[in-house]
């Protein structure tokens, strides 16, 4: 086995573990499974383990090397309309190729599923254009989301309530596993080439602006179509009594989960084709390993995807079901927290925004940090969404007064934590909290008798939330630490080496 491909699965092993124990632990305590169920689970987890470990190895070879180099391209471009255009067409591409998005769309059917998909698409497209024209022409990013949010905010006002969690939701899902590592990887060509003291601090930035476009463009189709006719169809498990049973579930699944991830990459790969033709960038070498990368990346997404979607969320439903129409209902809310922290380090696109924030931070930022810090924040947005489902509180009560803080807390952070902290929560909003937390709460809202528009959806849009507050608290501890260090160097110990530390931190 190649041994880079070894250590991407060990990593994706060590994060699936706790959440498949977890499970196993409930199946036994509080809600019994039958063994066909957790047999269909544990396949389904180690579909899920290879999949995440050929999709990461996937992504480092062709999404990254992809990505920085049309950003580099387009950094050297001083005609801005095309950068612009660019950039949209980009943005709209590869959000046409998340899988995440197919899922959503699948649950809405007061929107033909084909015009969800397309104007969230051109939201993404518009944002990223306006993301990219922020690196080049050095416009501050909290100045900007602030102005962007101020309009969601105020905009939520006007939108159906049984459409407004679907709408935040939306701004989370359009930042999966195919759409962050290309979009990351461009932020870091865009601003490589400028070499300045913020190049660093504006390589983030732009999965958090593309994640806005969804939101008002989810939030305009609300008031043009009725959602109160959208119904959510939970996925049930198989019903299997022998192995071959087991096999079969999945064989006939898999063809499904091949076609769409095909259709999905397909249009990357094209841009990869295209871009080399006028660019001439890579070698012969290294187009050959972006190939490789781009099979790493397909066959990883169909694992992936075909366990979840088989094996882990049926599952969910299941045990949100069971647990919120038992006696024990409050249990749910620490149950669902212990949740939340483990399985956020099962999403595929985690583990590289943590390591691309340790590779820029010069490991200022470890990769360790940040899965603890977003392992927390996820944890406090589950249990926000099972009191939501218990309690029936509007999403506007949580969603204005955290997205408040968060904008006023990136005025006293140090730039890069900025960046880094909107990005992560698009990043946490993956395809196992579409496809496993979305599910827990769908089966908690059903046994409650609560209404799933408005109490069950809405659990990404927290997701995609509580963790950019929990990067900017560390953000601030980071930036007092700094404060500190400084206060304790006295000017005539100084080396020259350490005037200029000393000028970068004043700086920040």
């Amino acid at each position: 086995m190649n041994l880079k491909l070894k250590e991407k699965i060990q990593e994706s092993l060590s994060a699936v573990l706790p959440i498949t124990g977890i499970v196993l632990l409930l199946s036994i305590i509080l809600v019994p499974l039958e063994i066909g169920t957790v047999v269909m689970f544990f396949v389904g987890a180690l579909m899920l383990i290879v999949g995440m470990g050929m999709f990461q190895l996937g992504a480092e070879m062709s999404m990254r090397p992809l990505g920085e180099g049309i950003g580099t391209h387009l950094s050297k471009s001083h005609k801005i309309g095309v950068i612009a255009i660019v950039a949209f067409v980009m943005g709209a591409l590869v959000t046409l190729a998340e899988p995440d998005l197919q899922i959503l769309s699948e649950q809405v059917p007061s929107i033909p599923n084909h015009i969800l998909i397309s104007t969230v698409a051109i939201g993404v497209g518009i944002c990223l254009s306006i993301a990219v024209l922020r690196i080049i022409l050095h416009v501050d990013l909290s100045i900007l989301l602030m102005v962007l949010y101020a309009v969601i905010l105020l905009f939520s006002f006007f939108v159906p309530k049984e459409f407004l969690a679907v709408a935040f939701d939306s701004g989370g899902v359009t930042t999966g596993p195919i759409t962050v590592p290309f979009i990351m990887a461009m932020g870091v060509g865009l601003s490589a080439v400028r070499g300045d003291k913020n190049a660093s601090s504006d390589s983030f930035g732009l999965v958090s602006l593309s994640s806005v476009g969804p939101i008002l463009a989810v939030m305009l189709l609300g008031c043009c179509y009725s959602p109160k006719e959208a119904v959510y169809t939970a996925s049930e498990v198989a019903d299997v009594v022998t192995m071959r049973d087991v096999a079969h579930s999945f064989a006939i699944e898999i063809p499904k989960y091949a076609k769409e991830v095909f259709i999905s990459i397909l249009p990357v790969a094209a841009v990869f084709f295209v871009f080399q033709h006028i660019s001439k960038r890579h070698t012969k070498r290294q187009i050959k390993r972006i190939l490789v990368g781009f099979i790493y990346t397909y066959v990883g997404l169909v694992l992936f995807l075909c366990g979840v979607n088989v094996g882990f969320a049926p599952v969910g439903t299941m045990i949100g079901r069971e647990i919120a129409g038992s006696e024990f209902k409050w249990l749910l809310i620490p149950i669902g927290m212990v949740i939340g922290y483990f399985i956020v380090k099962a999403e595929p696109a985690i583990q590289i925004l943590n390591h691309q924030v340790q590779s820029v931070t010069n490991e200022r930022v470890s990769a360790k940090s940040m899965n603890r810090c977003l392992s927390i924040g996820v944890a406090v947005s589950i249990g926000l969404a099972v009191l939501r489902i218990l309690t029936g509180i509007p999403i506007q009560w949580i969603i204005i007064p955290g997205y408040v803080i968060a904008l006023i807390l990136s005025r006293f952070i140090p730039t890069i934590f900025v960046g880094i902290s909107f990005d992560s929560g698009g990043v946490a909003s993956g395809p196992m909290t579409s496809t496993f937390l979305l599910p827990l709460c769908i089966g908690a809202c059903e046994a409650v008798g609560g209404n799933i528009m408005t109490d069950a959806f809405g659990v990404i849009a927290l997701v995609a939330l509580t963790p950019l507050i929990a990067v900017q608290i560390m953000g601030l501890q980071d930036k007092l630490q700094l404060m500190k260090q400084k206060k304790l160097i006295k000017p005539e110990d100084m080396i020259p080496d350490d005037v200029d530390t000393i000028i970068e931190i004043k700086e920040e």
